[in-house]
């Protein structure tokens, strides 16, 4: 069904991913009765995240304390750790999927993460937004033939447009976008669903998907009649549960929900239109406050990060580090560097092709952070 839509061959219908990310608490017991309630709501897909923690993170990264309520360890690696599966948990996962009849995948957070995801043979990869400036890492994965689904939280349409020309070069139309907002919870009035029917005419050859971390599901709905054909929302068996993503994730009742508006709307034959109008939109869901902010037309014509994602790029937006140690007046080439989520952050990951040629202008240790200082004018 997934590649039917990314191949336009089915406009009429919704592919529906439960996004289990970590909320499994690293306990693949619970991650197998998340896959089964799933299933049983009525989702196409379940989705994690796959990091080799060393080639996502740089080494003081993942040394730093960490101190949070929602913590699994002292440090942010030992917390991270904590919640990574191995690949033998992932294949005992996938198998599982298989048996009860539910696609399985994950996101790909690094380029060894992407190797494994594609001996798995998953259905598709997920590139997440904190890796939708990671060129490399999308350069590699366009050239796969695996279909991919890539979020554009936290991104600029410029590094939009950047993303479709990757994908261009490499002769690759197997791939949808996704409309999303990196904040947890996302507010009504920053969900700014008018910008999927901006991304469908800007690119009026990809499918159109939403990534949703608002509250509830009335706002997802509003995306699926906006247009979204693929739809992503966080899962959990409950919401009052440690860690940080519970609370703007769907509990079983919420995604059953969901899943039943979207065989309604194709009874309804909502789904024939591409798009309706926000008027409609909000006439069909019988309107309110949250519905009106979520379809404001006033910040549709652009895509820019919103402040109210800074946090999440704050803390994972990856960085342009050294790969290598790297001397004075040495001119980077593309095997000098790499993109990681670095503490302290340097250059962001989206100017990777700009720095290319640039001399240093002091020395820089393997996994320490590209800084504007370090480079020539």
């Amino acid at each position: 069904m997934l590649l039917d839509i990314i191949e336009r061959r089915k406009q009429n219908d919704v592919y529906l991913i439960a996004e289990i990310g970590q909320n499994h608490q690293g306990c693949l017991e619970t991650a197998k009765k998340m896959i089964l309630s799933a299933k049983r709501a009525g989702c196409n897909c379940v989705k994690f995240q796959k990091s080799n923690l060393k080639a996502k993170f740089t080494r003081t990264a993942l040394d730093r304390r960490y101190i949070s309520d929602h913590a699994w360890g002292q440090t942010y690696g030992e917390h991270k750790e904590y919640l990574e599966f191995s690949k033998e948990q992932y294949r005992q996962l996938q198998a599982y999927s298989n048996e009860i009849g539910i696609d399985f995948t994950a996101s790909a957070m690094d380029e060894l993460s992407l190797d494994f995801l594609v001996e798995l043979k998953v259905p598709f990869i997920k590139i997440g937004s904190g890796d939708a400036n990671n060129f490399p890492l999308l350069k590699k994965a366009a050239g796969l033939n695996v279909p991919l689904i890539i979020s554009t939280g936290m991104q600029t349409m410029s590094t939009v447009d950047r993303i479709v020309e990757i994908m261009r070069q490499a002769s690759n139309n197997k791939y949808a976008l996704m409309h999303c907002v990196s904040a947890y919870p996302t507010p009504p009035e920053d969900c700014n669903l008018g910008l999927i029917t901006t991304l469908m005419r800007r690119f009026p050859n990809v499918p159109i998907g939403y990534s949703g971390h608002e509250l509830g599901v009335i706002i997802t709905q509003a995306a699926i009649l906006s247009g979204a054909r693929i739809i992503e929302r966080h899962f959990t068996l409950d919401k009052n549960q440690k860690g940080s993503d519970h609370r703007c994730s769907l509990d079983p009742n919420e995604m059953e929900t969901l899943a039943r508006s979207i065989v309604e709307f194709k009874s309804n034959d909502y789904l024939s239109s591409p798009s309706l109008t926000s008027a409609e939109v909000i006439s069909i869901l019988g309107g309110g406050k949250e519905l009106e902010q979520a379809l404001s037309i006033s910040k549709t014509n652009e895509k820019y990060i919103l402040e109210c994602e800074l946090p999440c790029r704050f803390k994972l937006g990856k960085s342009i580090v050294a790969s290598r140690n790297l001397l004075k007046g040495q001119i980077i080439q593309a095997a000098d560097i790499a993109i990681k989520v670095s503490e302290p952050s340097g250059i962001y990951a989206e100017k990777y092709f700009e720095i290319i040629n640039k001399q240093l202008t002091d020395n820089v240790n393997e996994d320490e952070p590209i800084t504007e200082h370090v480079l020539s004018a």
